[in-house]
């Protein structure tokens, strides 16, 4: 009896060691990762220069300082309004705002939790907060119809504002957008690391390069698209001061699909367009917007992906062109 006590103390002991060398190594493993992967927070006032370069500017919107550009005709009565995805910025529709910035105003910006606007400072970013941003900024501008686009995050954005206020809004353009409780056939890694509070404080100081540039390539149909700049790009706006942050509260706040029985109501004139290859919100989606929005359009470029403004600027504003004649 008392050697099988004897085994049984040194299995335990050896157990033990095991486990303890186990942790010990994974410890010196992530304090490995921290110093080769470490990426602080970058100041907004560090980033206006290379991002932020006229016609940029930078306005008050109910106390939040926002990325904004206005560009193309003064003289437009009903400017196009064009509202980003989650983690991206104005910046994604640089080749939209190029082709139509000589018939139409085009404004953009950098919603909060993004870009070059950061976070908020009450923390709240559910969608309806984020439609009655969007009709403060257009207040802010004096702005009082619109022609509104989003693009995933942006897109579920834009048609509620249209169901908001359907009086302000003369077209509505959808582009992989939001709305509906989908099923991703596959999510980028860094959204995965962000939406698991365990990993947050890791995700908010450590930015492997590899991390963003698989992440980004997961939107697009075609990854061989996504050049260094477009990552640096990306992972600039990541860094902005308390973006990383932010991103996480997000994901804790967002309820997909909670308001889709409106959709129903929107009866404004709207284009669907949808990336045949996007795997984050599958084209099946685009599909039930064209069913739910009455007389709507819809428009799917089968070798493109989550972002086919961003993938395909050229292509997909051609169809723009078409249904805003």
């Amino acid at each position: 009896m008392q050697n099988m006590l004897n085994l049984g103390k040194r299995f335990f002991l050896k157990l033990f060691l095991f486990v303890a060398g186990l942790c010990m190594a994974m410890l010196g493993l992530a304090g490995i990762a921290l110093v080769m992967f470490w990426a602080p927070d970058k100041p907004v006032d560090e980033l206006k220069a290379r991002w932020a370069p006229p016609p940029s500017q930078f306005i008050n919107v109910s106390g939040v300082s926002v990325h904004v550009r206005d560009e193309g005709r003064r003289d437009d009565p009903v400017p196009i309004v064009l509202i980003h995805g989650t983690s991206a910025s104005l910046h994604t529709w640089e080749g939209w705002v190029a082709e139509l910035k000589d018939q139409h105003r085009v404004i953009s910006m950098d919603l909060p939790a993004f870009g070059l606007t950061g976070p908020r400072a009450d923390a709240d970013y559910r969608i309806t907060t984020y439609a009655k941003f969007i009709l403060d900024l257009l207040d802010t501008m004096q702005v009082n119809h619109c022609i509104i686009a989003g693009n995933s995050l942006g897109g579920e954005v834009a048609w509620q504002v249209a169901v908001a206020a359907p009086q302000r809004i003369e077209r509505l353009i959808l582009v992989d957008a939001g709305g509906y409780a989908f099923k991703a056939a596959s999510i980028p890694l860094g959204f995965r690391v962000a939406r698991i509070p365990q990993l947050a404080w890791i995700g908010e100081h450590i930015l492997p390069r590899h991390l963003m540039e698989t992440s980004v390539k997961n939107v697009y149909g075609n990854p061989d698209k996504v050049t260094p700049a477009l990552v640096d790009r990306y992972t600039a706006m990541t860094l902005r001061e308390g973006n990383r942050h932010a991103l996480g509260q997000r994901f804790q706040q967002t309820s997909s699909g909670s308001h889709a029985a409106s959709i129903k109501t929107i009866h404004v004139p709207a284009l669907i367009i949808w990336g045949g290859q996007d795997r984050l919100i599958p084209p099946e989606y685009a599909s039930k917007f064209n069913q739910d929005i009455a007389g709507s359009k819809l428009v799917i470029f089968d070798k493109l992906g989550h972002v086919p403004h961003e993938e395909d600027p050229g292509a997909t504003v051609a169809a723009v062109k078409e249904f805003l004649k």
